[in-house]
């Protein structure tokens, strides 16, 4: 490692004798109001104190550039750049007076260059995205934070994420100071203290030693996350003139997830489950031991960052744009996809473990891919709708994964067929046939408050379109879309006149209706303009509506079609049940009468052909 040079600064000192320049390759600015409050809460303290002493604020590490003074920032960036803006907001506010002047030369300075030519630069110039120029312009303004955020604006300067952060951080700085310092000679006692009493030490050598220093001190994750973390260790692995492209590299990791709301150690700890296998005894990594994972001697050698990091970068990315597609409803070619549209209806937001398996397997060719995800979709349902916790799924996924990399790899198609037919019938049906009646319990209690309603909705919107397809013959599913914006129907009414309540309750003894009528029997799917006719009606009253349903599931509640003697209508038909009167009997059976649906809709089937 090469030499480390150590040096005790005040804050006066370090800007006195120091340009700082956070490079592009490093973590923006992200400290929001919270953290920009608590530093001035506690140099606060201290002041209120009234001790003399040294208020120690941690450690800098920095890497000297190739101007003389002028070093990298690796670590220490938040507290430095919050720094700078408070001495922008001091220096506003001590307009016209000699503590003006002497700020105003910590956060910019004139230097000589190499050639002689004298060149004037800020203090602290961050190199991401725009900062600079935002940078130049808030001490170009010399102002209040709303004429500075005008300026910026005029100027053309987008504003969003670091950006905004540094806008804010000066806003809550200025506040800060309006509110607790009032007058001029409590200004100058906060400088005062600033300039002579505010130290941290400096710790300066080469970029790569200065990063390893780095990991080595956030080693436990703290203060960073392990993205970030993550990132640190591959520029440690690369030249320093690969910085720029690595970054631009990373980017194409961090900025999908950031646009889509999705969030970044997540999708780490999918991606490790999904692509190694994990060899600790849950079979599973927590966020906490995403870093401690990467850094393992075993496991760098398996991912081999610090051979080809360019590589290892790369094939993260490819994982994002899979992991993305795939919270889209899209298959593994990154198109619309059925199969996948409805696994999310089915999911949500609510549950994604699953992406572990889809990952690991996103390179089967896609009718493959896609005959295994309506499997997956069977077996979630068996779980989901029985509300097992996900915790116990992880370490199955897990392991499950290393099988399906496997056969995802395997060259000769049919071998691969047979090995995705042994996994399902394995792992999916061996789970949902010890499942079952706990599947079977569950469902017979459904209410219309046991799932979320989009999951109510999806689960009708299935067992619906499979009596439709049972009724026309068709074998293969198409879309839930259409059945997915039909309205959910109370047959028993939600909101009954009080005349109908009295009657059900005297026609069923013992019989809540505040109970029966969210009973899952109790629902049905209808057109909206025939919902809203059959309204609160009796049940004699809706029949006619009913009937005109284009949904059989709906229009045989009140009578079953027959047609010929052995038609696919006639086969349906002894999976259905039509009603005379609306009881509590009848939405006992009906409730029966879906879950025994449910058992031939969610089911698994073995790949024949593709």
């Amino acid at each position: 490692m090469a030499r480390i040079e150590n040096h005790k600064y005040t804050v006066s000192e370090a800007f006195q004798e120091c340009f700082y320049i956070v490079p592009d390759y490093q973590r923006e600015y992200v400290w929001t109001d919270k953290e920009v409050q608590q530093l001035l809460e506690d140099i606060d303290e201290q002041i209120d104190a009234g001790s003399d002493k040294e208020y120690f604020v941690g450690m800098i590490l920095v890497s000297p550039g190739t101007q003389k003074n002028h070093f990298e920032v690796i670590d220490g960036q938040q507290r430095l750049t919050t720094f700078y803006l408070l001495m922008c907001a001091l220096r506003y506010r001590f307009k016209g007076t000699a503590q003006h002047q002497a700020i105003n030369g910590l956060i910019s300075a004139s230097y000589a260059t190499k050639d002689g030519e004298i060149k004037t630069s800020l203090k602290l110039e961050p190199r991401y995205e725009n900062a600079d120029e935002l940078m130049q312009c808030l001490v170009a303004q010399d102002d209040e934070p709303t004429k500075v955020r005008h300026a910026v604006q005029q100027s053309g300067i987008t504003q969003f994420g670091s950006l905004e952060n540094l806008l804010n951080a000066y806003s809550t700085v200025y506040r800060y100071l309006l509110d607790n310092y009032e007058d001029q000679a409590s200004l100058k006692k906060l400088w005062g203290y600033l300039a002579n009493n505010v130290v941290f030490i400096q710790i300066s050598t080469d970029v790569s030693s200065a990063l390893k220093i780095f990991e080595t001190i956030n080693e436990r994750g703290v203060g960073l996350n392990p993205m970030d973390l993550l990132k640190n260790l591959l520029f440690t692995q690369v030249d320093q003139k690969d910085f720029t492209k690595l970054k631009n590299e990373w980017k194409k990791i961090t900025a999908p997830l950031e646009k889509a709301k999705e969030k970044p150690l997540r999708f780490l700890r999918y991606y490790l489950m999904a692509n190694f296998t994990i060899t600790n005894k849950d079979s599973i990594v927590r966020e906490d031991e995403i870093y401690d994972w990467f850094v393992n001697k075993d496991n760098a050698k398996l991912c081999e960052y610090n051979e080809k990091p360019f590589e290892f970068v790369r094939k993260i990315i490819r994982n994002v744009e899979s992991y993305l597609a795939f919270s889209e409803g899209q298959g593994n070619d990154r198109h619309a996809n059925t199969q996948m549209a409805n696994l999310k209806k089915m999911c949500g937001g609510a549950f994604s473990l699953h992406y572990v398996l889809l990952l690991a397997i996103a390179s089967l060719p896609k009718p493959r891919f896609d005959h295994f995800v309506v499997q997956l979709e069977s077996f979630l349902f068996y779980y989901i709708y029985t509300k097992t916790p996900t915790k116990e799924l992880e370490r199955s996924f897990s392991q499950w994964a290393d099988e399906l990399r496997d056969i995802a790899a395997l060259k000769d198609a049919a071998i691969q067929r047979q090995q995705l037919n042994d996994f399902i019938d394995k792992r999916f049906r061996a789970s949902m046939d010890g499942k079952r009646n706990e599947l079977s319990d569950a469902l017979r209690r459904y209410t219309i408050k046991s799932m979320q309603q989009y999951r109510t909705r999806y689960f009708l919107a299935k067992l619906t379109q499979f009596v439709d397809m049972a009724y026309k013959g068709v074998t293969t599913p198409g879309s839930l879309d259409d059945y997915m914006v039909l309205e959910m129907e109370h047959i028993l009414p939600n909101t009954p006149e009080p005349e109908l309540r009295q009657s059900f309750t005297t026609s069923n003894p013992g019989a809540n209706y505040d109970e029966y009528k969210n009973r899952l029997g109790n629902f049905t799917l209808l057109e909206k303009p025939i919902n809203i006719v059959a309204s609160n009606s009796y049940f004699g009253a809706k029949k006619d509506e009913y009937k005109k349903c284009k949904q059989y599931l709906t229009s045989s509640i009140v009578e079953l079609a027959v047609v010929g003697k052995n038609s696919s209508i006639n086969r349906i038909n002894e999976k259905l049940k039509a009603f005379e009167n609306w009881t509590a009997a009848s939405i006992d059976q009906r409730q029966a009468m879906l879950i025994e649906l449910a058992k031939d809709v969610w089911k698994t089937s073995l790949i024949e052909t593709v």
